[in-house]
């Protein structure tokens, strides 16, 4: 039985450094109701260690999150990136709105082998406002929209009945010689991560967010859109216990 979505990973921090005068987004732009920025600012403290932001921020065990808004995943020059987050820039995702929320509120839907540690926020509304106030550091805060309440999505979308599916190793394996055209059998990593002894979790998350078109790579936004929900579950059956 699947034991619903795994826990979430962390986003960032920043140390106390002052807001820039022209970070600041105007009165009436943000939207209060969706996003708080000066609450938002509080959820920081738990994040400090790590990151930092505003004028002057500096490499830290993460990369400075001043300007993230609108900047391609793993590119800032001088922090060594994890190959998964340096891949999935090289694949086109970028840092906006949507992508945070998702990365926020479950880092591994889009980057699988990201080293964040953090537990994450489970409350929509406090991930909302902890974006506004990555917002307001950005280069042009007034011209990135609020996500609007209709459009928020948990993520990646899957019903309770998807993840309790219990899938069959053994149709896995018979599903499996497409995606061993490109991920090795043997666990190897050569350019194209290792799907082998993936927790199933993970790699049912991983699809359906390719196959919501969360994760950006067009191959695997392709190939698993062609799958079913079963044909997903029995695939991270095999693989998860497939022998290296």
């Amino acid at each position: 039985m699947r034991r619903g979505l795994i826990a979430l990973v962390a986003i960032l921090a920043l140390t106390g450094a002052a807001r820039a005068q022209d970070g600041a987004s105007p009165a009436g732009v943000r939207a209060e109701r969706f996003g708080d920025a000066q609450r938002g600012a509080g959820f920081w403290n738990q994040c400090k260690g790590c990151h930092e932001i505003g004028p002057g921020a500096k490499i830290r065990i993460g990369p400075p999150l001043t300007g993230i808004f609108g900047r391609r995943a793993g590119t800032v020059p001088g922090f060594k990136y994890s190959k998964s987050m340096a891949r999935m820039g090289n694949d086109g995702l970028t840092w906006t709105w949507e992508t945070l929320e998702v990365y926020v509120e479950n880092p591994k839907s889009l980057v699988s082998g990201t080293r964040m540690t953090y537990k994450g926020l489970k409350d929509p509304v406090d991930r909302a406002d902890l974006i506004s106030f990555l917002r307001d550091f950005s280069d042009r805060p007034q011209d990135i929209p609020e996500a609007q309440p209709t459009a928020r999505r948990v993520i990646p979308e899957l019903s309770p009945e998807v993840l309790a599916l219990e899938g069959d190793p053994a149709w896995g394996e018979y599903l499996s010689s497409e995606c061993q055209t490109c991920h090795q059998a043997s666990g190897a990593d050569e350019g194209i991560p290792s799907i082998t002894l993936w927790p199933e979790e993970d790699f049912v998350i991983a699809l359906h967010a390719y196959k919501q078109k969360l994760r950006p790579h067009p191959v695997m936004q392709m190939m698993a859109g062609r799958l079913s929900d079963e044909e997903i579950a029995a695939l991270a059956a095999y693989f998860a216990t497939l022998e290296e």
